[in-house]
């Protein structure tokens, strides 16, 4: 087991530097093992705001082990904006900065968000809202690194 974690890590630092296609996204090793899970492969399948389009992606959390060797040797993740850890029901849909014809890469650093007090909650619709959101003198959220890495397979279109 511990040998097939490593070569896990491995194969996920190697492809990690390469765009995928959709075809090939819904192929990876991910969504097998989604697959082998039951719900015709959409055991972990969610669906996410890109540019206010919604996609579904399949996710795999990685441990705690892989996820700091990626973070310390990776810096092409992308990233997923979430209102809750995403092993918790969702508040919002979470949203992603890129898909498979967007610098998509399948690694993915989730990023929580939280409101700033005096603001109310609602649901953002793409990454730069999120990034504008959480910029300027009186930010409206403040993201927070939790240090998680996910791989996630757009599997299509919502």
């Amino acid at each position: 087991m511990k040998t097939q974690s490593v070569l896990l890590v491995i194969a996920l630092i190697l492809s990690s530097c390469t765009k995928m296609s959709l075809r090939d996204a819904q192929l990876d090793s991910a969504a097998k093992l989604a697959a082998t899970s039951g719900g015709n492969g959409r055991i972990t399948a969610r669906p996410v705001y890109y540019d206010a389009k919604l996609f579904t992606v399949n996710m795999f959390e990685l441990s705690d082990d892989a996820a700091k060797k990626i973070i310390a040797n990776n810096m092409s993740s992308n990233i997923i904006y979430a209102s809750n850890d995403l092993d918790d029901p969702q508040d919002f849909n979470s949203v992603i900065d890129a898909i498979p014809t967007d610098g998509f890469n399948p690694l993915w650093l989730q990023k929580l968000i939280v409101f700033n007090p005096g603001f109310t909650p609602h649901q953002f619709f793409s990454d730069d809202e999120v990034l504008t959101a959480a910029s300027g003198s009186n930010p409206e959220i403040k993201l927070v690194n939790t240090g998680e890495i996910y791989r996630c397979s757009v599997i299509g279109p919502k």
